[in-house]
């Protein structure tokens, strides 16, 4: 069964554009994983400084991958989380 992660981003406007580049260099190593199926990033309207990220794995194991991945520690862990001041995640097994 497909996986699903939303996850909701906020930073100062200060950094909004360091973390788009760091979002959008996740998205395409993000896509190039086996189980991905989708990676989109979305500027919230409205929100400066606001991220909407969907993502779809073939299966939970494929999403534990990606957090596994190098590109994942190095780009979202290590550029994008320590900009952010909010940052909610969902979880979800679509149906």
């Amino acid at each position: 069964m497909a996986y699903a992660v939303v996850a909701h981003y906020r930073c100062a406007p200060a950094d909004e554009a360091a973390v788009r580049a760091a979002l959008l260099k996740a998205r395409e190593a993000t896509r190039t994983e086996p189980a991905n199926l989708m990676y989109e990033v979305h500027v919230v309207e409205g929100e400066p400084g606001g991220f909407l990220l969907y993502e779809r794995y073939a299966d939970r194991e494929g999403f534990e991958a990606h957090k596994a991945a190098e590109h994942f520690r190095e780009v979202v862990v290590g550029v994008v989380w320590p900009l952010l001041t909010e940052r909610t995640v969902t979880f979800a097994e679509v149906i």
